[in-house]
């Protein structure tokens, strides 16, 4: 299974960063599925126009992001909180791609703030039913990110492994069950 993380911020020095390379790092340690990891900071994609309906079709300099998101088979969103919702230039890069039809998703958002960007957790519930997703019901929510995680994802506050521990579990159940119904559905057809 390939797994894409899409850390949603547009920062260079992002805290919610720390979230997606530590999930990066531990997946890549504990499991046997491809990870990957997709830098929003990285990619200057314009307001969206139309979508990029296949690799094909992409223009050239988004070719490469291109193949990621439609190599895919599971994504994590990592999002910080802006004004009580999601990353916009994460809407922005899920706008320039087709619907995700059965996909499975994790949602981590992260906050220096005590509430670790709940409410944008809570809208980016409402966003994967759009995309045609499945979300994991158990959310990763990191509060006062920046004392949980350094700069390279290591975990500072020992006591939040267990939270990272269950959202991973319970993330690649869901992705582990999803993808592999979803192959038995397309063999069949």
């Amino acid at each position: 299974m390939k797994i894409e993380i899409i850390s949603g911020s547009p920062r260079v020095n992002s805290v919610t960063k720390r979230v997606a390379l530590h999930l990066f790092n531990t997946l890549r340690q504990t499991t046997a599925h491809e990870i990957g990891l997709i830098e929003l900071h990285e990619w200057n994609l314009p307001p969206m126009q139309s979508v990029f309906t296949s690799v094909e079709s992409t223009p050239e300099e988004y070719k490469a992001l291109s193949k990621k998101i439609f190599a895919a088979d599971a994504f994590i969103l990592v999002s910080p909180e802006y004004n009580g919702s999601y990353s916009p230039a994460l809407k922005n890069l899920l706008d320039h791609f087709p619907k995700q039809h059965h996909k499975p998703f994790g949602i981590a958002t992260a906050s220096p703030g005590g509430f670790g960007g709940m409410r944008a957790a809570q809208q980016l519930l409402l966003l994967v039913p759009a995309l045609f997703g499945v979300a994991s019901p158990y959310l990763l929510v990191v509060p006062t990110v920046d004392k949980k995680f350094n700069p390279q994802g290591e975990l500072l506050e020992e006591k939040f492994q267990n939270s990272v521990h269950n959202f991973i579990t319970e993330f690649l159940w869901l992705s582990e069950k999803v993808t592999r119904e979803n192959i038995i559905v397309y063999n069949e057809n």
